[in-house]
Order: C-alpha cells, then sequence, then structure tokens
C-alpha cells in the first residue's frame, strides 16, 4: 500500500534502534524480577520449613523432658517397694519402658557409691587425689588437711593445712566455712585444689551419703582406684566380675581393697534417665532423691540437673510398660 505521496512506504513504520533496546531492557527487568520473586518466594519456603521443624523438635524435646523427668519419679517409686526377686534395685542395672512414642531408659546407684567428702577418711582422699586426680604425695597431703580444716568447726590450722589467715596471705577471698561441704562444687573453693584436679575427681565425689566408705558393689571405676591397694589390674578384673554377675541376677562378690572402707547401701539414690522420642530428639535427666518417710512429700529432691546424652541407643521393647535390663543402655555416670 503506498502512501498518498507516491513513496510506496507502507503505513507500519519500522522500529528503530532505540526502540530494540528498550524490548531488550524490559525483557531483562521481567527475568530480574522472575528471580527475586523466586529467590523471595523460596526464602519464605524455606523460613516456615525451618519454623515448622523448630516447632516440632521444641515439642518433641518437651516431650522427652517430660518423660524423663517421669522416668526419675518412677525409678524412685520402684525403688521405695518392699523387696522381692524381681524388684528393681539401685545396682546400676538399666530398666527400659515406653511412654506413648518416647523410650526411656532409667539407671540408679544408691550415693554411698561416691566418697563424701564430709565423711571420708584422709587415706581414702588421699587415694583418690593421687591415683585418680594425679596429685603427688606433699600435693595431696596438704589438700586433705586442708579439707580437714575447711569442715572442722575450729581455727586450728593442721601442720600442711590452711585456715583464714593462709588464704588470706595467698590473696584469695574465700575462706574456709569451718563446717561441712554443703556441696561438691565448694571443694573448688578449698586451697590447693586447681581446676584441672578438680574435674578429675568431681563425679567420684557426694556430701549426701554421710558414710565414712563407699559400697564396692556399686562404686564406679574411679572410687574402687582411690581405695589403698586397689591397682587398675585388680579394679578392672572385679568390675567385670560384678558386671557379670549382675547379669546373671547373682549376689555381687566383695572387692578385698575395700574391707577396711566397706558402706552399705543407703536410701539416698543417684537416678539418670535418658528419654528419647519418636524423630529422635533425646533428653537426660540426672537427679538426686531420697525417701522423706511424709506420705504428703514422698520424695526429697537432692539434687536436678540436665544430663548429657553421649549414650549408645537403646533398643526397648515396643510394649508399652516393659522394663527389662538391656546391655545397649544408656547407662550414664555412675
Amino acid at each position: 500500500m503506498k502512501c498518498p505521496d507516491g513513496s510506496g512506504i507502507t503505513g507500519r513504520r519500522r522500529a528503530g534502534p532505540g526502540a530494540a533496546r528498550q524490548d531488550g531492557i524490559a525483557l531483562i527487568l521481567v527475568l530480574w524480577l522472575t528471580i527475586m520473586l523466586t529467590v523471595i518466594a523460596s526464602g519464605f519456603a524455606f523460613s516456615m520449613h525451618s519454623e515448622a521443624l523448630t516447632a516440632r523438635n521444641a515439642l518433641s524435646l518437651a516431650q522427652a523432658r517430660a518423660a524423663a523427668d517421669g522416668g526419675i519419679e518412677r525409678m524412685a517409686f520402684e525403688l521405695s517397694r518392699p523387696r522381692y526377686p524381681t524388684a528393681w534395685a539401685s545396682d546400676g542395672m538399666p530398666h527400659t519402658w515406653r511412654d506413648g512414642d518416647v523410650g526411656i531408659v532409667a539407671t540408679a546407684v544408691d550415693e554411698s557409691a561416691r566418697i563424701d567428702i564430709n565423711s571420708a577418711p584422709e587415706m581414702l582422699l588421699r587415694g583418690l587425689l593421687e591415683h585418680v586426680g594425679g596429685a603427688d604425695a606433699e600435693t595431696a597431703a596438704r589438700i586433705v588437711d586442708a579439707i580437714a580444716d575447711w569442715r572442722d568447726p575450729d581455727d586450728n590450722r593442721r601442720p600442711n593445712g590452711a585456715e583464714e589467715a593462709d588464704y588470706r596471705a595467698a590473696g584469695l577471698e574465700q575462706k574456709p566455712t569451718n563446717a561441712p561441704f554443703e556441696t561438691v562444687a565448694e571443694l573448688a573453693r578449698v586451697m590447693g585444689m586447681t581446676p584441672p584436679l578438680y574435674a578429675r575427681i568431681a563425679n567420684t565425689l557426694t556430701v549426701q551419703s554421710r558414710q565414712p566408705g563407699i559400697n564396692a558393689t556399686t562404686a564406679p571405676r574411679d572410687v574402687l582406684l582411690a581405695l589403698p591397694n586397689a591397682t587398675p589390674e585388680a579394679v578392672d578384673a572385679y568390675l567385670q566380675q560384678r558386671a557379670a554377675a549382675l547379669a546373671s541376677k547373682l549376689p555381687v562378690p566383695p572387692f578385698p581393697p575395700a574391707s577396711g572402707f566397706a558402706a552399705g547401701a543407703v536410701p539416698v539414690w543417684r537416678i539418670r534417665t535418658v528419654a528419647t522420642a519418636a524423630d529422635g530428639v533425646t533428653f537426660a535427666r540426672d537427679a538426686v532423691v531420697r525417701p522423706s518417710g511424709d506420705g504428703r512429700r514422698p520424695l526429697l529432691t537432692l539434687s536436678w540437673q540436665e544430663g548429657t546424652t553421649v549414650d549408645a541407643p537403646v533398643t526397648i521393647d515396643s510394649a508399652p510398660g516393659n522394663d527389662r535390663p538391656d546391655s545397649k543402655s544408656a547407662n550414664g555416670r555412675q
């Protein structure tokens, strides 16, 4: 179709280079906008997924915590029941059961399995500091005397000990309380006690048993090593004998080096429970409890803290209420 002027050029005008550049810029803008919207949508979806996962984990953790806390109460109840052949005992053997979808493993030992720093004789404390803590004989003797000066009611300094004047001379703010230790952690304030030494022996100590000796039938390896004449080889051999006897439901044999430091079981129990939810979320509870004799408040809690979950997984029967020893159970610290 010709134009009125006869030039022969059609009515549609050709797009110039500027129009083509505008079309290209528009296309790039659309692509960038699409990418941005995709990134925003992906971020939103990831955020919602993370929030949902966090919510599920929080719910599972709450369930596991409640189950572990309930496990402490059940273990204490079972230990308080009259003795009969299948009764639970504070011997460190694991008991497993299910509470809904949560698997629970519980162990208990009586508190005389540890060394009471308020009642233990000096020879036992020296053995602990030397054979478990790694202190030399001279250092161990000084710390033992300092422990005695801390817990006795007077200000009379022992030959290698430390009373208030010695702490002041050393530039220390603390001073002996001249009273029994209220917590194991208080031992870290005794003159001569270093953080590494305290860390090595803390898990062998208690202030709750009130026994001068230990119960070798439940004591852990480090406590047995503190006994005079207890070699690592003898301790390891005894632990194998003890485990075999417990697995066979036979009486635990005595440990000869403990003959002069023996203590019977006391009704103060160190209980550990590990609860695992169906999705693998795990919570551990460590507690020290004792019966009160008061029907309105039958149990007194002496220690209540979250435990570490570093144990092997446990195979728990699917039937609710089932409990049985399991060699793969989470034993925790004794």
